[in-house]
């Protein structure tokens, strides 16, 4: 018996891999387009940190944050934050940055 909770907690450890790149890729694309319509020029993402969380709005869900690095200028390097909700946009976070 004990041998199916070792299937379904390895289960459950490779779906968490698989979803945590599915953020993680969702995250790119919204940097990337984020910056594409800033005229920025994205550089590179990081994963910060990601946790479940639950409210009674949007129940149970994986709050992530990664750190992204743009330029303005080009020659400069910045680096701002976006959260995101499962896999929707939550919120982005630039400090001040130069401007071409």
């Amino acid at each position: 018996m004990e041998n199916i909770y070792y299937i379904l907690g390895f289960c459950l450890l490779c779906w968490y891999f698989v979803y945590i790149r599915k953020v993680s890729e969702a995250a790119l694309k919204h940097c990337q387009n984020y910056c594409d319509k800033e005229e920025l020029q994205f550089i590179a993402i990081a994963r910060r940190t990601s946790r479940f969380k639950f409210t009674k709005n949007n129940g149970f869900y994986l709050l992530s944050t990664y750190d992204f690095e743009f330029s303005g200028d080009g020659d400069s390097c910045y680096q701002g934050m976006v959260n995101l909700k499962a896999l929707t946009l939550d919120s982005i976070e630039l400090p001040a940055y130069r401007i071409h």
